[in-house]
């Protein structure tokens, strides 16, 4: 799995039919009725690691091929 910025992973939930709800700090929540509330850390243009990316991806129901 390729690592990619939190910005961009914003932009693939939001295409996705995620809301942004709030940004607390430097975490973006989003929402999206029957999930829990996914909140990505977007520290500049940093990338995600990898771990954190599995487990955002997990939370959000997303696949791999999502992210293309």
């Amino acid at each position: 799995m390729k690592s990619i910025s939190a910005k961009y992973f914003c932009k693939i939930l939001e295409r996705n039919g995620w809301n942004l709800d709030r940004v607390q700090s430097s975490h973006f929540i989003y929402e999206k009725t029957g999930y829990c509330s996914v909140s990505v850390p977007v520290h500049g243009n940093k990338d995600l690691p990898i771990g954190t990316l599995k487990a955002l991806m997990r939370a959000a129901g997303l696949t791999e091929a999502d992210l293309d």
